[in-house]
């Protein structure tokens, strides 16, 4: 037997019997004291040969020990605390990594609570601020490519990553708050970054180094959702670090790089969030998407198509990176073929939600700002294909915002595909969203990108001032000799024609009957015009001339065609519509109802009729709030501000007076509106039931439940309007019974824009119709609507729809409550 190893052994022999049976303060002491030469820590150390043997063969069975003799009356031996702080020193200053396992086994071993947890917990929170466990990780670094224990490896892993879950477990009310996991994984990220520099100094130092574990630790956190908390601290200084180090560079490659790949999509995904550009991003990863189809996966398809919970800084960081080196760009092609046939799935459009549908059209326009015109020729006629398709799927939405996503995508793409082909334009409303797409086409690129052809263009502006304008800060001088002071005009102060109006020849009709024949066969267009203007007036004032041509009126009405260019042409024609269907509802409505079925029409007239049917229906439920007749012709340009004409000083004064003037009971600010019979009541029927009847039949021109999808959710929430509006009315329950059928026949309609008035039509239902009858009348459709919302309301992908299925569930629960009263207490 090697007598060296057999003088270690007896030695610790002799301790752990001695602190076994020893009840001697001083014996003790000295006895934990010899066995620190082992550790290299006193005076006269031991020899290397047995250190190496103490730490690797004795070390854990004597920290063993130590934790058996741990007990109020054993660590009160020896007065002021000497033999605790001599006891936990060995835990502080020994192999680490056996150290470290020994504390969590004994918290895992000991009861709860007990002197012996808290004691080891506090000790393990020492270790942890001792940064040690720095040093747990440098020891897993420096050995070979193979270790010699996986199992230890495995097992220290598991320990580091959870140890805020094994602590909280067991100490429970009374765990410690560095052990919390928003302070242990930033504790952790420190450390991880010590021992990487380790590494650094030690590959410097011609040392071979692994950074497998570091890698595995790097990975299992990310993969327990705490990407924020240690790449928070790690991305920073590793930005800093490899700034301007290679060896730095390629140490973190190769961390990521061995990152198992059950966790490199967390590892990813934390890093591309955290990183501060493509910069920063491409000198952290270099090119991992080349070496790792895990990696490449992750970055060009799940961060681009099943994900889009990402920032746009964050996609443009993903895709600036493929876009700065020569051997990744090919990738972003690849990218930008497969996210416009996405964008043109009409299934997609269809399915997908709207925030989804936002970040692929973001994505898209990304792309093609970092790519050239001579990269996108090779593919230039699949990117056309792939664009017109998806132009039209999105035109064909009902939805405002997808068509406004593909008119934007459109006009951008086009110009960057196709530059040399007439460009598309489109008129859409602008928003937020709008200009930060249209912002997302042309940003600034990279200092070092490949994609940079020269130095960046100023922006063109819409006017180029004169040369001699913006060098002289003012107006172009004249020259000298010129007369043109002699004819300016600028000294004339211009008349005041703020209160003119237009003259007109014509004279607008008086009779209702004759704005029909005006409207029909005048040639004269100032009297067609004027007859437009005071149509509505006449109407309201006349109700009885009104009901002999109400028929033939919305006819001409409805089929009326802009002949002049007059104001407000639409607006006008609508309000002379309502206004004949509320002055004779019965018989108007039924002929709108009818052609709204009929052959001939435009979708533009049948959404017509649907609006003017819904406005005319809220004017019928809700008199009092009948707007005032209009005025009888154009108005004309009200007075300029600050003009003599404006009677400011009439409403000071009046104001004044008002303020000094005391009374004894002002009584109401106003008289309320008059009462008057909701005058909806009798006719609800004409206006709701031809309008569901007939909707499943296509024709030749028509078909709600094909391609004309658009109509259908207009006539989907005119009829919940018209249900609403229906409150308190006799014919409320059928027309709930019907309504509820209609929204069970196209409950799993694919349009978004339709299953959004299906639910509004619910509530509309719940709203309006009593819950006495509700419940008598109706139970079966109840039960089925509610658990349609249910699942609507936690599966369907618009989030609109999901809104509005929990309002309709709270509705529901409020008529529940309301009809059953809570069980005694």
């Amino acid at each position: 037997m090697d007598p060296v190893l057999s003088t270690v052994r007896l030695t610790v022999r002799e301790a752990v019997h001695t602190l076994s049976s020893s009840e001697d303060g001083g014996c003790i002491f000295s006895t934990l004291g010899s066995l620190k030469r082992y550790l290299g820590e006193t005076e006269n150390p031991a020899l290397p040969e047995e250190q190496e043997e103490f730490a690797r063969i004795h070390f854990s069975t004597f920290l063993r020990c130590l934790v058996g003799k741990l007990s109020p009356d054993w660590l009160e031996l020896l007065p002021d605390g000497q033999l605790e702080e001599l006891w936990a020193s060995f835990f502080l200053e020994g192999p680490a990594d056996q150290a470290f396992l020994v504390l969590m086994e004994a918290i895992e071993g000991a009861a709860s609570p007990s002197f012996r947890l808290m004691k080891m917990a506090r000790l393990l929170a020492r270790f942890l601020s001792a940064g040690r466990m720095a040093a747990v990780m440098e020891g897993q670094c420096r050995q070979q490519m193979e270790p010699a224990f996986p199992l230890l490896q495995e097992t220290l892993l598991s320990k580091v990553v959870g140890l805020p879950d094994h602590l909280g477990n067991r100490l429970q009310r009374e765990n410690l708050a560095g052990f919390f996991p928003q302070n242990y994984f930033p504790l952790l990220g420190e450390e991880l970054l010590r021992a990487l520099q380790v590494v650094v100094e030690s590959l410097r130092g011609g040392l071979d180094c692994s950074v497998s574990f570091l890698s595995q630790v790097l990975g299992k956190a990310c993969v327990h959702g705490r990407q924020k908390e240690l790449l928070g601290v790690l991305v920073p200084r590793l930005t800093a670090l490899t700034q301007g180090s290679c060896l730095w560079q390629r140490v973190c490659w190769r961390l990521v790089e061995r990152v198992p790949d059950r966790a490199m999509e967390a590892v990813l995904t934390g890093l591309v969030e955290a990183a501060s550009g493509p910069e920063v991003l491409s000198r952290l990863l270099g090119n991992l998407v080349m070496k790792s189809k895990k990696a490449q996966f992750v970055m060009t398809r799940k961060l681009l198509f099943l994900q889009y919970r990402y920032t746009t800084p964050v996609l443009q960081s993903l895709l600036g990176y493929l876009a700065m080196d020569s051997q990744r760009r090919p990738l972003l092609i690849q990218a930008l073929k497969e996210l416009l046939e996405t964008w043109g799935s009409s299934s997609a459009i269809r399915h997908a939600p709207l925030a989804q549908q936002h970040y692929i059209s973001k994505a898209i326009l990304v792309c093609l700002a970092h790519l050239g015109e001579a990269e996108l020729q090779d593919c230039r006629d699949e990117l056309l294909a792939s664009l017109m398709a998806g132009v039209q799927s999105h035109l064909d939405s009902s939805l405002p915002a997808v068509r406004r996503l593909g008119m934007i995508v459109a006009e951008v793409a086009s110009a960057q595909i196709h530059p040399e082909g007439p460009p598309l334009r489109f008129q859409y409303e602008e928003d937020e969203l709008t200009r930060e797409l249209l912002a997302l086409a042309t940003p600034q690129p990279a200092a070092n990108s490949p994609s940079e052809a020269g130095p960046p263009v100023a922006p063109v502006t819409a006017e180029t001032p004169n040369k001699e304008t913006v060098s002289s800060g003012g107006p172009q001088a004249q020259s000298e000799g010129s007369d043109s002071e002699l004819d300016s005009d600028d000294e004339f102060v211009p008349y005041d024609m703020s209160g003119d109006t237009e003259l007109r020849s014509s004279k607008a009709p008086v009779y209702v009957r004759d704005c029909v024949e005006a409207l029909t066969t005048s040639e004269n267009w100032e009297r067609w015009e004027a007859t437009l203007w005071a149509l509505e007036g006449l109407i309201f004032r006349s109700p009885a001339a009104t009901q002999e041509v109400s028929v033939e009126l919305a006819k001409v009405l409805l089929h009326l065609e802009e002949k002049t260019g007059v104001a407000g042409f639409e607006g006008l024609r609508q309000r002379a519509l309502v206004a004949v269907t509320v002055t004779d509802p019965v018989r108007v409505a039924e002929y709108l109802t009818t052609q709204f079925y009929a052959l001939n029409y435009s979708l533009r007239q049948r959404m017509d009729i649907l609006d003017v049917l819904t406005l005319a229906a809220q004017e019928l439920s809700q008199p009092w709030r009948r707007r005032k007749p209009p005025q009888q012709g154009p108005p004309g340009p009200g007075p300029q501000p600050g003009s003599p004409a404006t009677p400011a000083w009439r409403a000071v004064v009046e104001e004044r007076i008002r303020s000094k003037t005391r009374r004894v009971s002002k009584g109401s600010a106003g008289q309320g509106p008059a009462a008057d019979p909701n005058k909806f009541n009798s006719v609800a029927g004409y206006f709701f039931f031809p309008l569901i009847q007939h909707f499943d039949r296509p024709l030749v021109t028509f078909d709600l439940l094909g391609d004309d999808q658009l109509v259908l959710g207009r006539l989907v929430h005119t009829l919940g309007a018209l249900m609403y509006l229906s409150v308190n009315t006799m014919v409320a329950v059928p027309m709930g019974k019907a309504l509820l059928e209609f929204v069970w026949v196209l409950r799993f309609h694919g349009d978004a824009y339709v299953r959004q008035g299906l639910l509004s039509a619910v509530s509309s239902v719940l709203l309006s119709v009593p819950a006495e009858q509700l419940l008598a009348d109706l139970p079966d459709e109840l039960l089925e609507a509610q658990s349609w919302l249910a699942d609507v309301a936690q599966k369907d992908p618009d989030e609109d729809c999901r809104t509005l299925a929990i309002k309709a569930l709270l509705l529901l629960e409020k008529l529940r409550d309301k009809l059953l009263p809570p069980p005694p207490p």
